[in-house]
């Protein structure tokens, strides 16, 4: 296997990058892959993230869902997870990919995101979505309509598969109630434990412009995900910012950083960085002191001048026993 596990493998391929979110979202998602050929990953993977934390995998060793303790919330009232099968999985990846043997000879790839989202608009109001969709070989598939009960065949291989379908009104009923109660969840789950973020502001020499500076906004530590981070000159946004994009922190936390190139002759200007997130009450704003650390004129410390002083004595050391060395040369020559 390459160097990213299952459920990394299964992240990276749902979610090809992260944006910055306008609005404060919340999700949960069930997410599933299926492999007909393939070398480096498992046959079939499958994960569950809330928020961008992954509380649940599917264990291809044991063969069954397995919670992640290192969560640090209680998962327990979570929806049950999807009915269908591994081997279910197999089965539909097999018949799409046309494959009668036990192993294809070609890679296909079956997909499934089944979940809910939660969308806090900035006027107060709140977007909630449900969905079950599939997708085969990176192309849409077919989806579920939550308020008809049936599917919608989104391309030519899933026309068999909705008739099907359609008549699986026991697994039908069953994915319908997964939802409501995905939504019921993930409405309680935003207003759980929230995480203040540790804002830092600093500056570096701009690498290619030596009449500009580079000013950096960093925010770590923070949870739900959803952030947003604005540069500021005398509480105006500058308008050219590099964002970082949210990324998440080896403790299932986000941090996100922002930089901006500003003018070295900055005397007069009133730089900071303002930022909204959920756990505050109201945006924070962290000012820059104006102080420019040069690394180009940073004086030496006391064992950078013993190394360096060190390093001479041994640079003249050598030179000694050289010029040693040629006089006895030539008084041993001058001899014989």
């Amino acid at each position: 296997m390459l160097c990213i596990d299952k459920e990394m493998f299964l992240l990276i391929w749902f979610y090809p990058f992260l944006s910055d979110a306008l609005q404060e979202k919340h999700f949960l998602h069930y997410m599933f892959t299926a492999l007909t050929k393939s070398d480096s990953f498992p046959e079939f993977s499958a994960v569950v993230v809330a928020d961008g934390r992954q509380i649940s995998h599917y264990s291809d060793e044991e063969q069954v869902w397995v919670r992640d303790g290192r969560t640090v919330y209680d998962w327990t009232n979570t929806p049950k997870d999807p009915p269908d099968s591994r081997d279910w999985f197999i089965h539909q990846l097999k018949m799409l990919s046309d494959c009668t043997d036990s192993r294809c000879s070609e890679l296909h790839v079956l997909q499934r995101i089944i979940g809910c989202e939660l969308e806090k608009l900035p006027d107060g109001s709140e977007n909630l979505t449900v969905f079950d969709e599939y997708g085969f070989d990176g192309e849409d598939l077919i989806s579920f309509n939550y308020d008809t009960g049936q599917w919608i065949d989104k391309n030519p291989k899933a026309k068999d598969i909705k008739l099907k379908w359609d008549h699986h009104i026991e697994r039908n009923q069953f994915i319908k109630y997964f939802l409501s109660t995905c939504v019921t969840w993930i409405s309680m789950f935003h207003n759980s434990e929230k995480c203040f973020p540790d804002v830092h502001v600093s500056v570096s020499k701009s690498p290619d412009d030596d009449s500009k500076l580079v000013l950096i906004c960093l925010a770590t530590g923070f949870y739900p995900r959803d952030v947003q981070m604005k540069i500021r000159l005398n509480k105006t946004n500058l308008e050219d910012q590099t964002s970082s994009g949210i990324r998440p922190n080896t403790n299932e936390t986000f941090q996100m950083k922002i930089s901006a190139k500003i003018d070295r002759n900055h005397e007069g200007s009133y730089y900071d960085c303002l930022l909204t997130h959920s756990s505050l009450t109201e945006p924070v704003t962290v000012n820059w002191d104006g102080k420019c650390f040069d690394r180009g004129t940073e004086p030496l410390s006391r064992m950078s001048r013993i190394s360096i002083a060190g390093a001479v004595v041994a640079v003249l050391a050598v030179l000694l026993l050289l010029i040693c060395w040629r006089i006895y040369k030539r008084c041993v020559g001058g001899n014989k």
